[in-house]
């Protein structure tokens, strides 16, 4: 994972794209938002990156119905990620799949 000084979406300090870290200006990374996003890495190669994007837009959609506001912190692919990012060796352990038992 690269990370690059570049403004992601509104509201985020940092985005993934396929392995690649988009962070906003004057964002400091620290190892736990890297862990944050190496999780996110891992759950992409393990759904081959495009079913990882279609699952995330249409659980972040169904969400929206469910949940509100509260449709991002919901997703469980965020949810994997944001229980486990001060766990750094988390991915050492991780089992594959591991977000389908947060949905």
């Amino acid at each position: 994972m690269l990370p690059f000084k570049v403004t992601p979406l509104k509201g985020f300090s940092a985005i993934n794209l396929f392995g690649i870290i988009f962070v906003c200006k004057g964002v400091m990374i620290d190892k736990v938002m890297l862990n944050h996003e190496a999780i996110h890495t891992a759950q992409m190669k393990e759904s081959l990156y495009v079913f990882f994007y279609v699952l995330y837009v249409v659980e972040w959609l169904v969400n929206l119905f469910m949940y509100g506001k509260k449709a991002y912190s919901n997703i469980s692919f965020e949810r994997e990620a944001y229980t486990f990012q001060y766990d750094l060796k988390y991915l050492g352990i991780r089992r594959k799949y591991y977000w389908i038992r947060k949905i």
